[in-house]
């Protein structure tokens, strides 16, 4: 559930496989995201990883962070 309070990004990414290899590595804690508004906003690698295939890491993204600045939800939405 969305509250008032949270701020809400949306992303849209295409990224091919090679560039995402480092993200299972470990050595890659944050990735930064550039929002369609223009804002950067870090995101753990692992809440990414689960979205990378052998095409890479791509589509259309939601991230909802609480006033506490804490992660609620990534999601691909298209």
């Amino acid at each position: 559930m969305i509250h008032s309070s949270d701020k809400v990004y949306f992303f849209s990414v295409n990224e091919p496989y090679h560039q995402c290899q480092l993200l299972y590595s470990g050595s890659i804690p944050v990735v930064v995201l550039t929002a369609d508004s223009g804002e950067r906003v870090q995101v753990p690698s692992g809440r990414i990883r689960q979205f990378i295939d052998s095409r890479g890491f791509y589509g259309r993204f939601r991230l909802v962070v609480s006033a506490q600045n804490k992660i609620k939800s990534f999601e691909r939405i298209a």
